[in-house]
């Protein structure tokens, strides 16, 4: 399995709409980066997030998980209180390739601010917006600027498909066209 270039992103997402909507440079001018890197596509977060809130007293339960532990926030700036969590979701909808695994890694302007971003590997077939884990490390607010990069999407592939895909299995967050909670 190797890392693929950006010769090879390029040609998957323009010709196999791997990527959508692609951008095929690097975009810096005054922003936090987004588009191809040498081995990666670094992906944007929208308007949309879902912020963690205890105003509810919600148990956060993966089994039995409560919206009521989140609220709904659009704009164009997303400030996470301290020490809390938000998800979002990309601009970019994937359709990952049988012979591809992807792992995403937030960016180091996020990481250097006490922003830490998890994403889980994008499997192969998997298709859809990804939804992003997005934590507030520090004791101070924090602020995420959507429609600008916040993390990065590594690329390898495999010498040979896999014997059963994400689509195969009719994995639970196939398609996803929003920002989805935790499913069981």
């Amino acid at each position: 399995m190797g890392l693929k270039s950006d010769q090879w992103i390029k040609k998957m997402a323009t010709e196999q709409g791997m990527i959508e909507p692609f951008v095929d440079s690097q975009i810096r001018a005054g922003v936090v980066s987004y588009g191809v890197s040498s081995y990666g596509y670094d992906v944007r977060v929208t308007r949309e997030f879902k912020i963690f809130t205890n105003v509810f007293s919600a148990v956060v339960d993966p089994k039995n998980f409560s919206p009521q532990s989140m609220i709904d926030f659009e704009g164009d700036v997303c400030i996470i209180p301290p020490n809390s969590f938000a998800l979002a979701r990309t601009v970019e909808y994937f359709r990952i390739p049988r012979k591809v695994l992807t792992i995403c890694l937030g960016k180091s302007t996020y990481a250097r601010c006490g922003i830490i971003v998890n994403v889980t590997p994008f499997e192969p077939e998997w298709e859809g917006y990804v939804t992003l884990e997005i934590s507030n490390t520090t004791p101070l607010p924090a602020r995420i600027y959507a429609n600008e990069g916040i993390a990065q999407v590594l690329f390898f592939e495999a010498d040979e498909e896999c014997e059963v895909s994400y689509a195969d299995k009719k994995g639970k967050y196939q398609n996803q066209q929003s920002i989805l909670l935790p499913r069981l």
